[in-house]
């Protein structure tokens, strides 16, 4: 836990002064728990911003895995593709069924336009009931079936590409919004020193023992800080609608704490991941679907080149002293191939269509995956190289200049800047760490995998 900075200002002589200025830089970076912790927390297995204690009015912080089983439940855009999903299991037996049967009620009326006129005198005259029924080629309506299968298992994949998009996006806005609680805390901490330490330069100036540049220097820094944190603001407020949205939950409800953010280091090398990306992307799988629902359409193309059938028959009354009629009917429809030629040519169009599609999503989705790749890779030898490099060095740099300020052989500017360069190296830190976690979060989408 990063101490609290509780020390007073008074006007004061400059060896008080002095001795202020030295007992807040010790507050800061005297304790084992303030810089060092990128140290002790990697040799734990946990990020630096995990020591840190961000004080929020919220709750207790939520584990991003029950947020993503509350998200598979709640969320609405994945509800939707689910409900697409369903509706369109229901088209294959409407498309694979025989067209409706036609039944027929007919009068025949002879020397006269009025009904039943002739029916006594004309054997001619009749009462008719009659039926009929269209049969197309065979294998038409299965292949039709077919074509709307596939459609619905293109429509299924989508349901996964959703569900996939939701939990990324809501994946790298939990660690953004862990990411800004943390870094909100040093900000927080950097803003109080800073004022004390412009206090205590006013303080100084006020009494002749300092100059004008170093308050206001000191006032340039605490805004620009108090501008961060101001922004710090805004993005928390931007990344709690979000996370809000998916987990369908009122924009009023209460916000959202996230855990703090350890670095997970990849376990799979770059081949095996490219593998997974041709065998579980969800997007490859949509467009592998589009393919085989445009091959099966190219097959009912060229079935439609055949004729359909229709079969009717009709029963004839008439009066009793005449004999009655019976009829049966067999029709053939033979399709005009110019329209037909086109369709093939269409259908046949699309397949190529959709093999490009898929094979570009492959190749971007490898691509991507390579990039990401880099991303962590690089990024775990940037978290390293902070946790044994910079910030020890930094810390020993400050260490150093209290040391020779407190001996009058350095000036409080360059005691100064070795005290920001420790804080900026601890945000850039954090920073490192959101860009390999929001990078995995990618790898995760791209490669279809959960990571641990």
């Amino acid at each position: 836990m990063m101490r609290g900075i509780c020390f007073r200002v008074w006007v004061v002589t400059q060896r008080e002064g002095f001795r202020l200025i030295v007992l807040g830089f010790l507050t800061l970076i005297g304790s084992s728990r303030v810089f060092a912790l990128p140290q002790e927390a990697l040799k734990n297995g946990q990020s630096p911003q995990a020591s840190t204690e961000m004080r929020h009015d919220a709750g207790n912080p939520t584990p991003l895995r029950v947020l993503i089983e509350e998200a598979k439940k709640n969320d609405p855009a994945i509800h939707v593709a689910e409900s697409v999903a369903k509706a369109a299991a229901f088209a294959a037996p409407q498309t694979s069924t025989l067209p409706d049967p036609q039944f027929t009620l007919q009068q025949f009326s002879v020397g006269s336009p009025r009904p039943f006129a002739g029916y006594t005198n004309s054997d001619f005259a009749y009462i008719g009931l009659g039926a009929s029924q269209q049969f197309p080629y065979p294998g038409k309506l299965k292949l039709r079936g077919a074509v709307a299968d596939r459609d619905a298992d293109a429509v299924k994949a989508h349901v996964d590409v959703v569900l996939q998009d939701e939990i990324e996006t809501l994946k790298t806005t939990y660690f953004h919004l862990a990411y800004l609680q943390q870094t909100l805390g040093i900000l927080q901490q950097n803003a109080a020193f800073l004022q004390q330490i412009e206090q205590q330069a006013g303080a100084h100036y006020s009494t002749g023992q300092g100059n004008q540049r170093d308050v206001l220097k000191a006032q340039l820094e605490r805004t620009k800080i108090l501008r961060e944190i101001s922004m710090h603001h805004q993005l928390v407020g931007e990344d709690q609608a979000v996370l809000k949205r998916i987990l369908r939950r009122s924009q009023d409800s209460p916000d959202i704490i996230p855990e703090p953010v350890s670095a997970t280091f990849l376990r799979y090398n770059a081949s095996e991941l490219l593998d997974k990306v041709r065998a579980q992307n969800p997007n490859v799988h949509e467009d592998a679907a589009m393919v085989q629902r445009n091959q099966t359409a190219v097959e009912l193309a060229q079935k439609e080149f055949r004729p359909d059938f229709e079969v009717s028959y009709m029963y004839e009354n008439t009066d009793r002293k005449y004999r009655d009629y019976y009829m049966l009917s067999f029709s053939m429809k033979f399709p005009r191939r110019k329209p037909r030629r086109a369709a093939l040519a269409e259908a046949q169009v699309n397949v190529e269509r959709a093999q490009q599609e898929e094979d570009s999503q492959v190749q971007a989705a490898l691509a991507e995956l390579q990039k990401q790749y880099v991303i962590v890779k690089t990024s775990e030898e940037q978290l390293l190289i902070y946790r044994d490099g910079l910030i020890p060095q930094a810390q020993t740099t400050v260490q150093a200049g209290l040391v020779a300020y407190q001996s009058n052989r350095a000036d409080f500017e360059s005691l100064f800047s070795s005290y920001m360069d420790v804080l900026n190296l601890d945000l850039e830190y954090q920073q490192t760490l959101l860009d390999h976690e929001t990078a995995l979060a990618h790898i995760e989408r791209l490669a279809g995998v959960t990571l641990p």
